[in-house]
């Protein structure tokens, strides 16, 4: 069933030449070796904040897009930003490309390392409304412009990454981790990799895969880009996600293996694109897919873009199984619904112990107080799923979950309810026009 919306737009081509005249990012106190700050992980997707022009917004860090994006601009998003002009930005999607603003000279900073001269496209219409995707406001995305200057470690356990600087980082002896070249191609690193497949037998198959930390699934592959690169012999299709050109469809499945030099990753999830949605993807022939968040986060990863290496050493999480939505929902942030709240009141007697409320005792005062809650609904209903045929439709706001309000969730937290466990039982409370209904199913699993 679909995954909630992941957010694969980002491993985008865009066909736009920028002047080259930005300033590298630099620590402030140019003695100093790291600076640290902690992220988001939603989705398996980093968000990390930074300050542009003096204006602290949130990006997804992401090593597959080669420009600074923003997208999310309001009225009270006043950037200042300088030296504008029209441009056009193709991505994945079978649409036409979007219009955008080049803006250049901007000064961006993320806490002590900053950087005056930077170019931002900004896209001027935010028609797939990723804030809302998310659960949590996105201004933009940032990878190479950063990432080029400096060396980064991110700790997906902890949420933390630490950027070194290049001049004075040096490496510790580390014998459980694992080094790949990079190769560069339109300023996205790639490495080379080995999958199993269940069409060609035992066979490791040799592949070369875009390092995408912006992408929230584990694996894409690109389906007869190679002879052997085939569909396994399960799968279903899916809307993938939504690109800057549109809606991006393909095929989920699983692979038997994903091998990362000598670490071996069992039965990882895949999806296999369509030649549409890639147009522009593969013109990169040497390239037969993606590395996504989904296996990124069972590692440390150190990317370094100056010595052309990204260094691998698996955490805690590296064994655990690879799930996905199985309940044919995508959920959305509906903005934030006033919820009246009762206040718990406790009274003590004279000797100030507390007097619990029984059936002897009456409270004469009874006070609530009202507050801003998140509030969900669903975006859409992929035909045939257990939700579908539980009768649920678009636009339906959630009202609970398994019996607990929906409102005490985070966008997060829904999407892991949906992936936990083949045949756990969903029970929904809706909103449909004003009318309060329930709706039962159970999470199927079809790979």
């Amino acid at each position: 069933m679909k995954r909630l919306y992941s957010i694969l737009f980002f491993t985008s081509f865009l066909f736009i030449s920028e002047a080259n005249c930005q300033t590298s990012f630099r620590f402030l106190n140019s003695t100093k070796v790291k600076e640290r700050i902690k992220f988001k992980l939603i989705n398996n997707i980093i968000v990390i904040p930074v300050e542009v022009n003096g204006k602290k917004l949130s990006f997804i860090l992401d090593t597959g897009v080669n420009k600074t994006i923003l997208f999310n601009l309001s009225q009270n998003d006043s950037l200042g930003l300088k030296n504008v002009k029209k441009v056009q930005l193709q991505g994945l999607g079978s649409g036409d490309p979007v219009d955008a603003l080049l803006s250049l000279g901007n000064r961006f900073k993320i806490q002590n390392i900053s950087s005056e001269n930077q170019g931002i496209y900004v896209i001027l219409n935010d028609f797939f409304n990723l804030s809302s995707k998310m659960g949590i406001t996105i201004h933009g995305i940032i990878g190479f412009n950063l990432l080029k200057d400096l060396i980064i470690k991110i700790n997906y356990k902890s949420k933390k990454i630490d950027f070194y600087n290049p001049t004075m980082f040096q490496y510790k002896k580390c014998r459980n981790c694992e080094v790949f070249p990079i190769q560069f191609y339109r300023r996205k690193p790639y490495i080379n990799t080995k999958v199993q497949l269940d069409t060609i037998g035992n066979e490791l198959l040799d592949v070369k895969l875009l390092v995408d930390t912006g992408g929230s699934d584990a694996v894409w592959l690109f389906e007869n880009y190679k002879e052997e690169i085939k569909t396994p012999k399960i799968y279903f299709d899916d809307i993938l996600g939504e690109g800057l050109s549109g809606l991006i469809y393909g095929k989920r499945s699983r692979i038997p293996k994903l091998k990362l030099g000598k670490f071996i990753i069992e039965k990882p999830t895949v999806s296999f694109l369509d030649s549409v949605s890639t147009y522009h993807a593969r013109k990169f022939k040497e390239r037969n897919g993606s590395i996504g968040g989904d296996i990124l986060k069972r590692f440390k990863v150190w990317v370094d873009y100056p010595n052309k290496k990204i260094t691998l050493k698996k955490n805690g999480s590296f064994s655990k199984g690879f799930n996905y939505n199985m309940s044919g929902l995508d959920i959305v942030y509906n903005g934030k619904q006033l919820v009246k709240e009762k206040v718990v009141q406790s009274y003590s007697d004279s000797y100030g112990r507390e007097i619990e409320n029984n059936a002897n005792s009456i409270n004469f005062i009874t006070r609530y107080f009202f507050k801003f809650k998140p509030s969900y609904k669903i975006n859409k209903v992929l035909k045939n799923s257990p939700s579908d045929k539980a009768g649920l439709l678009v636009g339906d706001v959630i009202l609970k979950i398994n019996g607990k309000k929906a409102h005490e969730f985070n966008l997060n937290q829904i999407m892991y309810k949906f992936r936990e466990r083949d045949n756990n039982k969903i029970t929904m409370q809706i909103d449909r026009n004003g009318r309060k209904m329930e709706f039962k199913f159970r999470l199927e699993k079809k790979i």
